[in-house]
């Protein structure tokens, strides 16, 4: 008789946990596509990658509590992301013994495509041309920089919570983070030297 008055409660639990973490989903997919478009510039790849995040922090840690799911899905967005960059090199290396035969066209920037919201088009073509610049200045920074710089910026992480999902210590963080700070000022300080 107690398990039947127990399960109600226990069903209660499991569904505001799988609630809470839809939420959470919802909350971090537009940022983290983002994250994986600019890491891999192909957005094709990074809906597959955040798709595949998600799904890895649901299956694996959704029964975890809340305040570790940031940290833990932009450990595995971001060993998606490597994992990406990997398979491409490899085929790269394969496919650079082969004859060229395919098509070479680069793919176009998706901010190309994208409407922008903002209410004047002089604001809108400086608001793209700045985040156009910001985005190929972040492409050159290198992986653990730019990994640093978007999941504090971007995300807003902690220090803590960053080292936790870059699985280094907090010490490495500061250090990558200032460095592309520093290097993204240098570049970007014609466009964003007042905030930088």
């Amino acid at each position: 008789m107690r398990w039947e008055s127990d399960a109600p409660a226990a069903i209660a639990a499991e569904l505001d946990q799988s609630r809470a973490l839809e939420r959470f989903l919802l909350d971090v997919e537009r940022r983290a596509y983002r994250i994986a478009r600019i890491a891999v510039r192909s957005d094709d790849d990074a809906l597959d990658i955040v798709q595949d995040a998600m799904l890895q922090l649901a299956r694996r840690y959704g029964a975890r509590s809340s305040e570790e799911w940031r940290p833990l899905f932009f450990r595995i967005l971001q060993n998606r992301i490597r994992d990406c960059l990997r398979r491409r090199k490899v085929r790269a290396k394969l496919l650079a013994w082969l004859p060229s035969s395919h098509d070479d066209r680069e793919a176009s920037d998706p901010y190309e495509h994208v409407a922008d919201e903002a209410p004047l088009p002089t604001q809108n073509l400086a608001t793209d041309q700045a985040m156009q610049r910001l985005e190929v200045a972040l492409r050159e920074l290198p992986p653990r920089q730019q990994e640093a710089f978007m999941l504090r910026n971007f995300e807003g992480l902690d220090v803590a919570q960053t080292a936790q999902a870059m699985r280094c210590s907090e010490g490495s963080v500061k250090t990558h983070y200032s460095r592309a700070v520093h290097t993204l000022r240098a570049r970007l300080d014609d466009v964003w030297g007042e905030t930088a």
